[in-house]
């Protein structure tokens, strides 16, 4: 399979696995072993994040990790399937981080990621619906001087959709742990509302700018997303996060898959920041995202049939919709 990656072929084009990498439930019953409990759902709900999901083997880990060196190193005309990439967007230039948008149109096995059951259910109890893929990502911190990911909330880039119906799961590529920059959490700040940005790869302490007294204790009791390599977490939008530098002796990669509604809409008119969209799919006004670009990666009715209303989700108009608009 690696010797044999082709960067010209938009893997795009296919809207299903194409590969042998993840063996797929063939019935409802099969998806219930990746079912994540009550208790998780509710968690989730009340604290905006799980961890400690497992998503990939140690043989998946590796084919990954062998597919992102390829990537790593692409010339200029490899890289036009990328909506965005980076060999370091770090603001120093002595810090490393690799971030990269679009794996999943280039190689076989990041495409095919996108279809891992562990994630694919997890998503669907989390989002309380049938959902697309939104866009991949890959952050790397090399060994020794790599970079931070200051603090955000995912949703704060992503206005251009609406409703804000969206997940985030982050899986490592490597054992994550505070020393070599693992991501971290603030517990409940999914339900601080939008907040304004304060950059990606700057100042780890600028968001204390924006918070209130309570916000800034519960910042200040932060929690990290400590994980051995395959296994994941998920977030809320809202959620606030980020990570520290790497200055340990192992590389921290990781790679990131951001799933919607299946009935997500483009919010692109007037969108303040058009020009950083000029690389990625069109997303029309008051449209469906449902192009070659966002593939419908779980139907809830046709994947689970009658167990679909014995499996524990949220309730997304309250926790999604309800929300920003």
């Amino acid at each position: 399979m690696m010797e044999s990656l082709n960067f010209s072929k938009d893997l795009a084009d296919y809207g299903h696995p194409i590969g042998t990498l993840f063996n797929q439930p063939k019935t409802a019953a099969e998806w219930e072993p990746y079912m994540l409990t009550e208790e998780q759902i509710t968690s989730f709900k009340n604290e905006g994040f799980i961890k400690g999901i497992k998503i990939l083997t140690e043989e998946q880990v590796d084919l990954l990790n062998a597919e992102l060196i390829k990537l790593q190193s692409l010339n200029e005309e490899e890289k036009k399937l990328f909506y965005h990439y980076e060999s370091n967007e770090s603001e120093d230039p002595n810090k490393v981080l690799f971030h990269a948008i679009g794996a999943w149109r280039l190689t076989p096995g990041f495409h095919d990621l996108l279809w891992a059951p562990a994630f694919r259910m997890a998503a669907y109890q989390l989002l309380g619906q049938s959902f697309r893929i939104f866009h991949d990502q890959l952050f790397c911190k090399p060994a020794k001087h790599g970079g931070v990911v200051a603090w955000h909330q995912d949703f704060s880039y992503w206005t251009f959709t609406k409703p804000m119906h969206h997940l985030t799961c982050w899986i490592g590529l490597d054992d994550a742990n505070k020393e070599n920059g693992c991501l971290y959490f603030v517990p409940g700040s999914h339900k601080w509302g939008l907040l304004p940005i304060t950059g990606l790869t700057g100042d780890m302490d600028a968001v204390r700018g924006v918070l209130n007294a309570e916000q800034l204790e519960a910042f200040d009791n932060r929690v990290a997303n400590e994980l051995p390599k395959g296994y994941g977490s998920f977030h809320h939008p809202l959620m606030m996060h980020g990570s520290y530098a790497n200055t340990s002796d192992r590389p921290r990669r990781a790679t990131v898959i951001n799933a919607m509604s299946s009935t997500t809409l483009g919010n692109t008119a007037g969108y303040h920041r058009l020009d950083a969209l000029k690389t990625f799919p069109d997303m029309p006004q008051d449209q469906i995202l449902d192009s070659n670009f966002f593939p419908l990666l779980f139907d809830g009715d046709k994947e689970l049939e009658a167990l679909g209303d014995k499996i524990p989700k949220v309730d997304y108009k309250e926790l999604y919709d309800a929300g920003i608009k």
